[in-house]
């Protein structure tokens, strides 16, 4: 079972931290290591980073990515749907927001993430730049996500704490913020290792890049172009700013398959794995089903096994239905497992030129033609499955389109093809079309391409509303949270309520409107 870390065990940190540095000379913490202990393998300083990289999403213990991810943003996202009733179809699936699951985003990050990359950014200041900007890029690829599930977070009042007892949260405007401060910063040191090229400090450490600096700087300025699109609506002066920053950067963007922000687990079995296959409590989403069967999509293989239930077809669940037993849908289709392997997938070299699409859209400086990336991305999502050659074929395809959905179970979960929630748009490109219709064409692609990252994919559905997903049958949530609007972020967690109460009192009035799942962020305005 994952250790629970709450606001509590921030602060003794915090404390403890201070009492070692009073009394250094006369009591020091025996744990602790000096300079000279560093030199000879850097294991003090790496060792903590392999664990945050390990717990953006949890690797090594599937009960938690479970909770902190998959029945999270893996189903808000629209690719994936449980078959499990658990409680009683109680659960998040039906918006009956379960705090036993929804605390584990929050105590995984305060527990695995920012003490390892506080660590070592006080041990590594001054002297070694590059793991200080390794583990600002790190806090900032892992607590953004943390940001989009609640709003409001601990990030620069993170060591802070009040003279009632409580820590501060950021509002998500000012966490964003100092995301790009820290992906500014983080990037400057490191484009100057790379220009250098000096050998790695960091490279028996890294389970992304093996210490390759260049391509961790295209990743930062990737990510620093995700997060200035995510606010384009929010703050579009400042994510133009943050935008063009990153599209006119020397060493580019991830711009290959190749390029994959990808985190190396080795023997350990994939979570989605274990949850899909030993557990079977996931299946492949109805919006999935609909969008990839009507276009007849090549990846289709690549990302889901054919259903058991009915002539080798492809069945998803559509979200938040009535689910008596688990055995209803279990012969629905289960992952392909053969193209998760050994890897964690964060970022694609395809969202890159999806972001890029849709910042040409905007105007941005350095984004390029619309068009031509829009396609670029859809090519390099193919390379990524070793599709190339069927790739100019989809590419020109304009006949076909999102199929109706329909639940061999129980036709009261069908989406005909009279549904506002069934989209029409097509796959080749169209010159003459609204901004709109060319964003949704940008964003459904960009949807097939991210799986199965499904924090990213559920954030991009509430800030753009595409691709079209359907919405919950099935709503538990007393009208909190409106079924035609979907659910747009997770409460904050017990835990803060129960250790840090002046602090979440703050960060709900920060919020803009009560601590449920119907209340939008800062960014999403839909």
């Amino acid at each position: 079972m994952m250790k629970r870390v709450t606001t509590a065990s921030v602060l003794c940190g915090v404390l403890f931290s201070a009492c070692t540095k009073n009394f250094e000379d006369i009591n020091r913490n025996p744990y602790d290591f000096n300079e000279n202990e560093l030199m000879p393998d850097m294991k003090l300083l790496g060792e903590p980073l392999i664990q945050t990289m390990l717990n953006i999403m949890v690797s090594g213990d599937p009960a938690t990515a479970q909770v902190q991810q998959n029945l999270i943003g893996d189903i808000f996202s629209g690719y994936m749907m449980t078959p499990t009733p658990f409680e009683s179809n109680r659960n998040n699936s039906t918006y009956d927001l379960l705090d036993n699951w929804n605390n584990h985003a929050w105590t995984v990050a305060y527990g695995n993430v920012m003490p390892n990359c506080k660590f070592v950014q006080e041990k590594s200041k001054g002297r070694y730049s590059d793991f200080y900007a390794w583990a600002q890029l790190l806090r900032v690829a892992a607590m953004h996500r943390v940001s989009d599930v609640y709003g409001p977070i601990i990030y620069t009042k993170y060591t802070t704490i009040n003279k009632d007892g409580s820590i501060d949260y950021d509002t998500q405007q000012e966490a964003y913020n100092a995301f790009f401060n820290d992906l500014d910063a983080a990037i400057d040191t490191l484009t100057v290792y790379a220009q250098t090229n000096v050998p790695s400090n960091f490279a028996a450490f890294d389970l992304a890049y093996k210490g390759d600096y260049r391509q961790w700087v295209k990743f930062a300025n990737t990510l620093r172009l995700r997060l200035a699109i995510r606010i384009s609506k929010a703050d579009p002066v400042k994510a133009r700013k943050e935008g063009e920053a990153s599209l006119q950067h020397p060493l580019g963007l991830l711009t290959t398959a190749q390029d994959n922000f990808n985190i190396n687990i080795g023997a350990v079995a994939h979570p989605l794995y274990v949850i899909c296959y030993k557990w079977n409590d996931i299946r492949m989403g109805a919006p999935m089903e609909s969008i990839m069967t009507g276009y007849h999509d090549p990846r289709l293989p690549c990302y889901f096994a054919s259903s058991s239930s009915r002539d080798s077809s492809y069945d998803g669940i559509r979200n938040g239905v009535s689910i008596t037993s688990r055995d209803t849908y279990t012969g629905f289709s289960k992952l392909s497992m053969a193209q998760l392997g050994n890897k964690i997938q964060l970022m694609t070299a395809a969202e890159a030129w999806f972001l890029k699409a849709e910042a040409a859209l905007y105007g941005w400086k350095g984004a390029g033609d619309a068009y031509t990336d829009y396609e670029n991305g859809i090519r390099t999502s193919f390379s990524q499955y070793k599709l190339d050659d069927k790739v100019n074929a989809y590419l020109k395809n304009h006949g076909y389109k999102p199929k109706p959905y329909t639940d061999p179970r129980n036709a009261a979960n069908n989406v005909p093809d009279s549904s506002p929630y069934l989209s029409t748009i097509t796959i080749q490109w169209e010159h003459g079309v609204s901004t709109e219709k060319k964003l949704e064409r940008i964003i459904t692609q960009k949807w097939i391409a991210m799986f199965p990252e499904g924090e990213e994919a559920w954030a991009e559905f509430r800030r753009t509303g595409y691709p079209r997903l359907f919405p919950v049958v099935v709503n538990y949530s007393g009208g909190s949270i409106p079924t035609e609007r979907f659910i747009r972020r997770i409460n904050f967690p017990q835990l803060e309520y129960a250790t840090n109460p002046q602090g979440v009192k703050r960060a709900v009035a920060a919020l803009g409107g009560p601590d449920n799942g119907g209340t939008a962020l800062w960014w999403d305005k839909q």
